[in-house]
């Protein structure tokens, strides 16, 4: 019985080895965005989005929904879904106001690739409005909505 497991898995390694050889297992294109230093280190909600999108100008849009409980009981794990249905979708980014480190999260994508969905898992210090941002189409829109912290997760 252990001959026909050993056999098995050679023959397996072995064509993963012939796969891999032959370029068949290669990706055909990795893309990583620069991390935006730049945003992540900005005390403010304005520089932090001059930063990341190069404007703080941004209007409200019924486009972009926000999910959010509306009280975390720890503001060490706060989980959001941000969704839209807007089209060429380029970036999504996540800025809690009160927080000391204001942007809290990001993702940008490749135009026309993919959908405006994007979940996390944030860290609030305190009681603050979540503000979401999404670029589309070279304009930014934004919603946004208050969670009541219980338990601080930024140090407290």
């Amino acid at each position: 019985m252990k001959r026909r497991i050993f056999l098995k898995g050679s023959m397996a390694a072995g064509a993963i080895a012939v796969a891999a050889g032959a370029g068949l297992l290669s990706p055909t294109q990795v893309l990583a965005a620069a991390w935006p230093e730049a945003a992540f280190t900005a005390k403010s909600e304005a520089d932090a989005l001059n930063a990341f999108f190069g404007s703080a100008d941004a209007q409200d849009s019924g486009d972009v929904t926000l999910k959010a409980p509306l009280q975390a009981e720890n503001g060490a794990v706060v989980p959001i879904k941000v969704s839209t249905s807007l089209a060429d979708v380029e970036a999504i980014a996540v800025v809690v106001a009160k927080n000391p480190s204001p942007f809290v999260t990001s993702l940008q994508m490749a135009t026309g690739s993919a959908g405006g969905m994007f979940s996390a898992r944030i860290k609030m210090g305190q009681t603050s409005p979540v503000n979401c941002y999404v670029k589309a189409g070279g304009k930014v829109y934004k919603t946004s909505q208050e969670v009541k912290v219980t338990v601080g997760g930024c140090g407290g």
